[in-house]
Order: C-alpha cells, then sequence, then structure tokens
C-alpha cells in the first residue's frame, strides 16, 4: 500500500488521501476537491495504479471505484434462505457473486455493493503434516507439483492438408478425483499420490463474519449509489430488479431477498411536505390579498403570478439539468410570498389610478410605468444577491445552488409577470367596470385608515427636525447591532434531518473472535427482542433490525415503527453497547447529507506521526479529556486505541533453516498452508464458475499456536523436524488496523457532540482547552493534530458566506447606485439590512423558544445572504416614489417625502404580509424534510417582519436629509 500511496500523493486536484490496513484487507481513500470529474479522477488513479509494479502472490489486483470505502449505502436487503431450503444461507454467497451481483450492479445510479457476511466456495486439498512428513515430501513440493499439473498449454496450430489442427494440451482439474491422482512422487520402487497425503473436497471458505436480521441469518447487501445519482430513481429500479430476482434467479434457489431500509420514505415525505406547505403558503398568501385589496377581480389578477411563476420554475431546473428535489422546491416555497411582491405593487398602483377616474386602459398603463423603475431595481437586487452563492464551491454549495436557481427563476418571471401579463389583466378585467365613488367604508377600511394615519403621525414626528432624525437612526440601528451581538448562535454544519434509522457502530476488544461475535449478535436482538413490534416504557416500537459482525466492522441498524421516533431509539441502544463486557461504540442517527458511515456532524480529530506508541498515548488522554469536557459525546477511535490485538510472531532462525536446506520463505509458506490455508490455483468444474483451489490442514490439527508451533515438517533434504527446531515462538500484541492519513500514521476520533451542543461550540472546546492542556502533559510533541470532517467543512463554508454576505451588499448597493445614478440613496437603502439581521436572529430565537430548537446550520445562515436582496425593496418603493414626487409632482422635500411614504405603505405591508404568510407554512408545519429549511424560513421571516416595521421610519428620516441635494 505504500507503493500506492507514493504514486497516488500527487494527483492533481487531491485533497486528502487516507488508507487503511487490516488483516486480508486494504483501502486507499482519495478525496478531490468539489467539482472534480468523476470520470477524469477515475482515469487517473486508474493509470497510477497500474504503474505500481508487482502485488504479493495470493492478493488480487486493486479494484478502483468512484463511491469511496467508507461511503453509506442508500439501500439495504438481507439474502435469505425460504422455509424447507436446509443449506446455511451463509454458503450462498459464490452464488449470490456469480448469479445475482452483476444484476444489481447494473442498474444505472448503482455505484457498487456492500456484501456482509458469507463464505465462498472454495476446492480444498487437506493435508495431513504427518503423513507428508512419513513420506518426506515437504510442502513446497506438494505446490509445486499441483501449479505444474493444474494447467492447460496451447502448443498452436498444425496445418495438415485443407484444415489447421489446435493442438493443446490438457491439465486443467475437473473434478476431486482428478486432483486425488495427481502423482507427487514416482521413483519406480514408490509412488505417491497427492490423496494419500490429503483428503480432497469441495467445501467452504472458514466463516469470518455473521449477519442476522430479526434474529435470522443472512447476508447483507448494501446499495452504495454513484455521485450525483437520483437516490430515487435508482431506488424504483433496484427495487424493481429485486422484484425480478425473487421472482427468477432467487426462486429456484429456495432462497429470496428481503427488502430492509431506503430512504424513499423520508425522501417522499419531504416531497409532498414542501408541495403541501407551497400549496398553503400560495392559499395564505392570496387570502392576505384579498384582505387588503377587497377585490376579488384584483386578487385574481396578482395571484395569476405564482402559478406562472412557480410553472416557470420547474422548465428553467429543468432546462439547467437540476433535479426537483427536497431544497430546490424549498426555494420555490419560500419565493412564493415573494412572487406577488412586484405584482401587488403594480395592480395596487393601477388600482389607484383607476380611483382617480382614469380608463381601465390609461390606469394599466400609467399605473405600471409609474413604478417600472422601482420593480425592475428591486428585482435585480433580489436577483444579484444570488451571484456570489452560485459560485460556492465548498460541499453546502451544492445545496445553496439549487435554492439560488429555485428563487432567482421564480423572481425573475414574478418580475415579467407584473410588467406584461398583470396590466393586461387588469385592463381586461377592470374594463367595462363601473366606477363607484359613493361606496361607504368598511370596518377594514376605517381600521386600515387609522393604522395609516397612526404611522404616519409617527413618521412626521421622527422627521421633524435633526435631533429626532438622528435619534431614530442612532437607536434602531443600535438596537438591532445590539440584537444581533446578544443574539448570534455558535454555528451548525449541514442540517441531520429525521431519517428512520438509526445506527450503532460497535468497538469490540481487538482479536474478538468469529464465535464471540456471533454471541454478541445473539445477545443484542435477545435484548432488543420485546421492544420489536412493540413500545415499552417509553421505547419506540422496532419494526426492523440487523447486525453485522466481521473483523473491523461491527454494527447494529434499526427501524422505528414511527418514522419520526427514530431518535427516540438511541439511548437504549448506548445502553445496550454498554451493557457488553469490554464493548463500547456510538449510536447516533445517519445524517440525509451524510457521505461516510457515522460522518454526519462528526469532528475528526487526527493525530499522526511516525512513533505508534506516542500516538495512541495522545490520542487515549484525547479521548479521555474529550469524554470529560464534551458530556454526553459519543467518540469513535480509528483504528482502536487499545493495542492489545493478539498477536503470535514466529521468529525464524537463519541458522537452522540453512543447514536445513530452508528460507524464510519456505517456513512461511508452510506456515500459511497450515493455518488458514493458502490459495495454490484455481479449480473449473466443467459448466460451472472457476473457484479457489486451497491447500491447507485440517481446522482441527492445529487448534492453538502451540499445537501449529509443534507441527512436524519435511525438510528439502528428507529430514523430519518440528517448527519449534527452525524458529521460536513470540506472543505479542500489536493493533488491528493500520492506519495512514496524507502517507504519515494516523488516529482519528471521529467525536459526534451532544445534539444540545453546537459543532462549533465543541470545536472551540477542543482546540481551545483540550489540545493545550494535553500538549502541557508533552504527549504532542512530534506528533501533528488537526481537525477534519465536519469540522474543517464549517470552517470552510462559514467563511465563505460570511464572504459572500459582503460581496452580496455590496453588488446590491452598486446596483441600486446604477439605477439611481446617485451613491447616496442606496447608502440610505442598505440601512435596512442591519435591521434585517437582528430581525433575522430573533426569528431564529423565538423558533428555538416557541416551536422546536433549531441550531443555525450553514442552509440557516444563507438566510441572510437572501435578506440583503429583499429587505431593500421597500426602502427603494419610498426612495424611488419620493424622487417622483420632488420632480414629476411638484412637491417640496419633506412633503414628497411623507407623501411617498402614505403612498407606498399599502403596497409595503401587503407585500410584507403576503411573503410572511407564504412562508409560514415552511415554518410551523412539522414533518419530514422540515427540519432542513425551517431554519432559514425563520431567518427570513424575522428579518422581513422586523425590517418592514421599523423601514418606514429609519429611510425616511435619512431620505429628508439626502434629497435636499436634488435639483428640479
Amino acid at each position: 500500500m505504500e507503493e500506492q500511496e507514493n504514486i497516488l500523493k500527487g494527483l492533481p486536484d487531491l485533497i486528502e488521501m487516507e488508507s487503511e490496513a487490516r488483516n486480508g484487507q486494504g483501502s486507499v481513500t482519495l478525496r478531490f476537491k468539489v467539482g472534480t470529474s468523476v470520470e477524469q479522477a477515475l482515469l487517473r488513479v486508474t493509470n497510477k495504479i497500474n504503474e505500481v509494479a508487482s502485488y504479493p502472490a495470493d492478493v488480487d489486483n486493486p479494484v478502483v471505484n468512484a463511491s469511496g470505502a467508507t461511503a453509506s449505502p442508500v439501500i439495504w436487503m438481507i439474502l435469505k434462505t425460504k422455509d424447507g431450503n436446509q443449506r446455511p444461507v451463509q454458503t450462498y454467497k459464490t452464488f449470490f457473486e456469480n448469479e445475482v451481483r452483476q444484476h444489481i450492479e447494473r442498474v444505472k445510479g448503482v455505484s457498487e455493493l456492500f456484501v456482509g457476511s458469507g463464505t465462498e466456495d472454495q476446492m480444498h486439498v487437506i493435508i495431513s503434516a504427518e503423513r507428508l512428513a512419513a513420506y518426506g515430501l515437504t510442502i513446497n513440493d506438494v505446490i509445486e507439483v499441483i501449479q505444474n499439473e493444474n494447467t492447460n498449454i496451447s502448443a498452436g496450430t498444425l496445418a495438415v492438408g485443407r484444415h489447421d489442427f489446435r493442438v493443446r494440451t490438457i491439465g486443467e482439474f475437473k473434478s476431486a478425483e482428478d486432483i486425488a491422482a495427481v502423482v507427487l512422487r514416482s521413483t519406480g520402487q514408490q509412488r505417491v499420490l497427492l490423496g494419500d497425503v490429503a483428503v480432497v473436497r469441495q467445501d467452504y471458505a472458514k466463516k469470518n463474519s455473521v449477519v442476522l436480521h430479526n434474529g435470522i441469518p443472512g447476508i447483507a447487501i448494501g446499495v452504495r449509489p454513484e455521485t450525483g445519482t437520483n437516490i430515487l430513481d435508482m431506488t424504483n429500479l433496484v427495487e424493481a430488479r429485486y422484484q425480478w430476482l425473487n421472482a427468477n434467479t432467487l426462486e429456484a434457489e429456495g432462497l429470496y431477498l428481503d427488502w430492509v431500509y431506503d430512504q424513499r420514505f423520508y425522501i417522499n415525505g419531504a416531497i409532498d411536505q414542501i408541495q403541501q406547505n407551497i400549496l398553503f403558503g400560495g392559499l395564505l398568501a392570496v387570502g392576505v390579498l384579498l384582505l387588503f385589496l377587497r377585490s376579488v377581480r384584483a386578487t385574481i389578477v396578482v395571484a395569476t403570478a405564482i402559478p406562472i411563476s412557480v410553472i416557470g420554475t420547474f422548465i428553467f431546473l429543468d432546462l439547467l439539468g437540476r433535479n426537483l428535489n427536497v431544497v430546490s422546491l424549498a426555494g420555490i416555497a419560500f419565493a412564493v410570498g415573494m412572487l406577488v411582491d412586484n405584482a401587488i405593487v403594480v395592480i395596487e398602483n393601477i388600482v389607484r389610478h383607476r380611483q382617480m377616474g382614469k380608463t381601465a386602459f390609461d390606469a394599466a398603463l400609467q399605473g405600471t410605468k409609474e413604478v417600472w423603475g422601482a420593480v425592475l431595481a428591486s428585482t435585480i437586487t433580489t436577483v444579484a444577491v444570488f451571484l456570489p452563492v452560485v459560485f460556492i464551491e465548498e460541499e453546502a454549495g451544492q445545496l445553496f445552488r439549487d435554492i439560488a436557481i429555485a428563487v432567482v427563476a421564480a423572481v425573475s418571471l414574478s418580475l415579467f409577470v407584473s410588467v406584461s401579463v398583470i396590466p393586461m389583466f387588469a385592463y381586461w378585467l377592470f374594463n367595462g367596470q363601473k366606477q363607484q365613488t359613493d361606496n361607504k367604508p368598511t370596518f377594514l377600511d376605517s381600521l386600515g385608515q387609522r393604522l395609516s394615519n397612526g404611522l404616519m403621525a409617527l413618521v412626521t414626528l421622527v422627521i421633524r427636525n435633526w435631533l429626532t432624525r438622528i435619534s431614530t437612526i442612532g437607536l434602531l440601528i443600535s438596537l438591532a447591532i445590539t440584537s444581533v451581538w446578544l443574539l448570534t448562535p455558535k454555528m451548525e454544519y449541514l442540517p441531520q434531518g429525521n431519517r428512520n434509522l438509526v445506527l450503532n457502530i460497535l468497538i469490540p476488544p481487538p482479536g474478538l473472535s468469529t464465535a464471540e461475535r456471533v454471541e454478541i449478535g445473539e445477545r443484542f436482538f435477545d435484548m432488543a427482542l420485546p421492544h420489536i413490534g412493540a413500545e415499552v416504557d417509553g421505547v419506540p416500537a422496532i419494526k426492523n433490525m440487523f447486525y453485522v459482525g466481521a473483523e473491523g466492522f461491527m454494527i447494529s441498524g434499526a427501524i422505528s415503527e414511527e418514522w419520526d421516533r427514530a431518535r427516540e431509539l438511541l439511548p437504549f441502544f448506548t445502553e445496550l453497547i454498554y451493557s457488553i463486557p469490554g464493548m463500547y461504540g456510538v449510536s447516533l442517527q445517519p445524517g440525509v447529507f451524510e457521505s461516510g458511515l457515522g460522518e454526519g456532524r462528526a469532528i475528526k480529530l487526527n493525530i499522526s506521526g511516525n512513533d505508534l506508541n506516542k500516538i495512541v498515548t495522545a490520542a487515549g488522554a484525547l479521548f479521555n479529556m474529550i469524554h470529560t469536557e464534551l458530556a454526553g459525546s459519543q467518540i469513535r477511535p480509528i483504528p482502536s486505541i487499545e493495542l492489545t490485538y493478539p498477536e503470535v510472531q514466529i521468529l525464524p532462525d537463519p541458522d537452522r533453516l540453512r543447514a536445513n536446506k530452508m528460507s524464510n520463505r519456505d517456513l512461511g509458506i508452510a506456515l500459511d498452508v497450515l493455518m488458514d490455508g493458502r490459495v495454490i490455483g484455481d479449480f473449473k468444474q466443467e459448466g460451472k464458475k472457476k473457484i479457489d483451489l486451497i491447500l491447507k490442514a485440517a481446522d482441527s490439527d492445529f487448534p492453538t499456536p502451540q499445537d501449529l508451533y509443534q507441527a512436524n515438517l519435511a525438510t528439502p533434504d528428507g529430514k523430519v523436524v518440528p517448527v519449534s527446531s527452525l524458529a521460536q515462538l513470540q506472543q505479542t500484541t500489536g493493533m488491528a488496523l493500520i492506519r495512514h492519513l496524507e502517507t504519515n500514521r494516523t488516529v482519528t476520533l471521529q467525536i459526534t457532540p451532544p445534539k444540545s451542543m453546537p459543532l462549533q461550540r465543541a470545536m472551540e472546546i477542543i482546540e481551545q482547552q483540550i489540545i493545550p492542556l494535553v500538549s502541557d502533559m508533552n504527549l504532542l510533541n512530534g506528533l501533528q493534530v488537526d481537525m477534519s470532517g465536519a469540522a474543517d467543512k464549517l470552517v470552510q463554508t462559514r467563511e465563505a458566506l460570511q464572504w459572500n454576505f459582503l460581496l452580496a451588499a455590496l453588488i446590491a448597493y452598486l446596483l441600486m447606485a446604477s439605477l439611481f445614478g446617485n451613491f447616496i440613496y442606496p447608502l440610505i437603502i442598505m440601512l435596512t439590512v442591519p435591521l434585517a439581521g437582528a430581525g433575522g436572529f430573533i426569528g431564529l430565537k423565538l423558533l428555538n423558544i416557541f416551536i422546536v430548537p433549531q441550531p443555525m446550520d450553514v442552509l440557516t445562515m444563507l438566510g441572510f445572504v437572501i435578506l440583503v436582496g429583499v429587505v431593500v425593496n421597500n426602502a427603494i418603493l419610498i426612495v424611488y416614489q419620493a424622487l417622483n414626487n420632488f420632480h414629476s409632482g411638484g412637491m417640496d422635500y419633506q412633503q414628497a417625502v411623507l407623501e411617498s411614504t402614505r403612498s407606498r405603505l399599502r403596497p409595503i405591508y401587503m407585500s410584507a404580509t403576503t411573503s410572511i404568510c407564504g412562508m409560514l407554512p415552511l415554518v410551523l408545519i412539522p414533518g419530514p424534510g422540515s427540519e432542513l429549511y425551517r431554519g432559514l424560513g425563520s431567518v427570513i421571516l424575522g428579518g422581513l417582519a422586523v425590517s418592514t416595521v421599523f423601514t418606514i421610519f429609519v429611510i425616511p428620516a435619512m431620505l429628508v436629509v439626502a434629497i435636499r441635494m436634488e435639483n428640479r
């Protein structure tokens, strides 16, 4: 693996290389920059791997795939035997690999399969060491003879007359009898066959793992998706193939696949939930319009903006090759309230002109022309703030991009609708409608008028003189800054969602036997049995439960009967894990954006260096300190920090080996054969796939290392000597897994903070308190300690969003400066941003207090970027209309500002109320996927509400001063 690391470490765009080596297998995981072409990366890695000169004789060539060794499967199935089939299901692994696997892997979107448990078919040549010694045959003699006999050799073609004859020497074994009949020695006086010293039979590989599903043995199959695949489409295709396999290939063998878990319920539930929110939000927005406009015709006109813009957004998403997912639908749902903003401004102005006695045509034309500039400016600023978001390359940027595209498409279409469809529709509906000038004011009219008069009285007071203006601006801006300072919470990375799945990663004592792993699995099910199908002591009923116990990989999973209560199973399984002597581990609910097992919101603390003992000592100290300082956190060391994996080392004596004409390699091969066996070739029975040909001793011959140490071996010169006379036996301990990070030996502590502790807070405690304390103990000398995983991604995304927030504000300012032809008015308008920021934090705080705990994850943080483009719209309306009043209406400075505020008061509060009501279901209605966008919604709602209330005071106070610079 070091050779592989050396040739792979220089690949372009590679950001992290991690490798692991354990008994019988190894893996190298490469992580590239976001946006790197998967096809190009695969091609480069494959070409580089081919540069490795050679591999050990009994090692398979490496396999390169694009999903990653630690990628989490999104579908779980269990292969089981039907009633009446007495053959153990574990013995069907070769059948699965030859007849079933390819049918699933061919499905579009499937990257690879994880196959847990099962023993492969093998042809065993079980030798007797005693008989070999009696005949004076060495193990190398047997291997050489078998390999030389088990071969077909082509001699080419021979032309005879009109025909070519292919000439081949046929020697490959076709049956166990062929193998037993191999002649090991023939001297004329003595003839020794392989059958004289060995038993030949078809059998199965040594069992080294176990899978249980609801207590029933099986073979676990996990389906890993390709990068960027549509999970719903892939799952549907896999299910269709699963049904076909059960009805055809598996039926004849007395087998069936049991479908255990997939993500469709959660994803479909989340999509249904967001569609419902879009519908409710749209209905609420229409209801608010009807309340304000009190005209069914005018409401119908404005409401047309919603379906036109939403349907048009679907078309844009399709043209851009984007999936319609929960995140993009959430973007559309957030836009529903904003879609009518432009239409409200236009229709309200048309209605105002109509009430002035103008014809339907003149009202539609002049009303639209009067506000066209303001509508364009507000839409451009809303769209422009998303421009930096689209170019975020971090992992979270993929989610931001879906929201940005959805909102930009919807709002842009709403601009087109408001200046084309709305005036036309308004003219069509109002044409022929009689003017009614003698209507008596209704209660709502009177209430609205009183509220308007009261607000305008306050605005008049605010702009009366320099003192009132400065006091108002200073007070509100100070309150905004103070609110931001006091209410800013610590950050999380991506929202975790609420999948109906609990995974328990078990960390057993090193060197646990297969029999013990089986016993642990059975004990797991015995303890969980009362909870399967029934709620007991407040613990939700378990619908499905599985256990996979293999060397270096022990997990248990469970699904709740009630999809939204899976998280309540975590304490139960944590207690269950720690009830097993010597066992510890973590119980967690996988996140919806999780890419590796247990990595959802985990902080990876990497301790790297050259001295393994120092690394393990430091990791142990950090483990204990984190367990104390971060109470309730779950810590998973990778690999185990216990150097207690039992190991027996056979130390050859060079002099004795040479005296017996043997080498270290001869002794090593002999012991390999006597232990688990050695692959010495292939066996291919007629009409069947080839299987491994194994040379081994009987499992009962050497049950302990001491028995192996006393085994007799024949030497090349005909002597019979015990292993103990050729080597020394030493019992020691080591690590179950060797792990490298960037070619350095590394132990990683995978730390999942408690749900109540934000990721940023946990990172600060580790970085500022725990690491310095361990460093003061001189345990980190010569070691490198760094944080990665969700911690690293959070830092990168937070920095990107902070700069994008500033860039969005700058873009909005420059756009407004170009539209107004002035740098002062945009500066005044930007005063609404700190008000909106304070409102965003207030909204998030109220959500946590009154509805549900909601961390400030990076999707929630995106809400503040969106607010920059949204909250300036109201201020733009006031400034634009004030300039119109001054230049075209002949009003003085103060009157122009007051009349602008009065005339725009109704559309401002109408659009704000429709926006708030349109988004309200996203925040208030719980359901699958709501945790993904609830925080984002609360920030936008809070920011919009606060800025709307105070904009009408701050903007006039500043505008009445700045407008004095204007000349008529």
